[in-house]
């Protein structure tokens, strides 16, 4: 079972979003303080991840790897390399979507993107509190994680919940739960916390006889 775009589209953005998270803190800090410490001290991030999609109805669930990168504002990438090829590139101005295995490009305003999802984060001035509705999750202790839940304000949201799993230093998992009953669970490793990233590598051009899919003028 393979998900494709558009579903999958709202949640990856989700998720991407709310990996703004370092701690600064060295005491037992509870979830929540080790959230808001991240989301207020990271301009810039990087992490290797492990995906895995289960959906209500399907025994088997999907798992792929790759890269996320973020540099505020509005800056990030999603790089999946195994079992396909996928990268999700916002250059500040556009999202592009682009499917190797299909030959496709998806390209949408990010202003518009952002304001469906929990992305509109990345603007660096939202409110966590604002959005959502945040609360430890202390019966929760996998892998020995601090766990915070945020429900979206939002009753038009497209998904029910967030779940961010902390270590003592660094976001370790999150997991997004939609309207659907469909989960997916990102796994971090590697993570690197205000790295030095060359803005470069946020500019995405279509290759040559791709499918680009989106209003001409969303083209650079």
């Amino acid at each position: 079972m393979r998900y494709r775009l558009p579903g999958l589209f709202a949640l990856l953005l989700t998720l991407l979003l709310n990996l703004l998270l370092p701690i600064t803190s060295v005491h037992a800090a509870s979830a929540t303080e080790r959230l808001m410490d991240f989301f207020t001290n990271v301009q810039s991030m990087q992490a290797e991840f492990t995906q895995t999609v289960s959906a209500q109805g399907f025994a088997d669930k999907e798992t792929s790897y790759g890269v996320f990168q973020l540099l505020r504002p509005g800056k990030f990438r999603w790089d999946y390399e195994r079992p396909y090829q996928q990268h999700i590139i916002a250059d500040g101005n556009q999202l592009w979507v682009y499917d190797v295995d299909m030959d496709q490009v998806i390209v949408k305003p990010l202003n518009l993107v952002l304001g469906q999802t929990p992305a509109v984060l990345l603007s660096g001035n939202a409110s966590l509190t604002d959005r959502f509705d945040i609360q430890d999750v202390p019966g929760r202790d996998e892998q020995g994680l601090a766990w915070v839940q945020l429900r979206p304000k939002d009753n038009e949201s497209s998904y029910e919940k967030l779940l961010l799993g902390f270590s003592q230093q660094n976001i370790r998992a999150m997991e997004l739960v939609d309207n659907f009953g469909q989960v997916t669970l990102l796994e971090f490793s590697h993570l690197q916390r205000n790295p030095n990233i060359d803005p470069s590598i946020f500019q995405f051009q279509p290759p040559p006889g791709v499918d680009v899919i989106g209003e001409e003028e969303m083209v650079p």
